[in-house]
């Protein structure tokens, strides 16, 4: 059976992950840590199973996520949490929208333009 006929199932939980905007592979694709030619390939996980990047989402519409051991934000210098801060919660942001903007799945990342 084709991946796409089985659904996307979380690596971590075991659950299908049906929402794109629950998707942690999606956000890594639109900030440009997944290149679309390996959306097909890699492991999909819930936002939540993967506490290390939700962490950095900083919206008032997303549940505060905090990671008490190496990967924690707060282990990191100012600088290099806020950029990190802005990305992933932008690219987060895009990842909410871009169903109902119409996107195809090559127009999902950021840009300088992206809302």
């Amino acid at each position: 059976m084709a991946k796409c006929d089985e659904g996307y199932i979380c690596q971590v939980c075991g659950e299908p992950v049906t929402d794109i905007r629950s998707s942690d592979l999606y956000l890594r694709y639109i900030i440009g840590r997944v290149p679309l030619q390996a959306l097909h390939h890699e492991p999909e996980v819930h936002l939540q199973c993967n506490p290390a990047l939700a962490q950095f989402i900083v919206d008032d519409n997303f549940p505060a996520v905090t990671v008490n051991d190496d990967f924690s934000k707060s282990q990191m210098d100012d600088a290099s949490r806020l950029r990190e801060e802005e990305l992933v919660t932008r690219g987060w942001r895009r990842l909410q929208q871009v169903r109902e903007l119409g996107l195809s799945v090559p127009e999902y990342p950021l840009s300088a333009e992206s809302p």
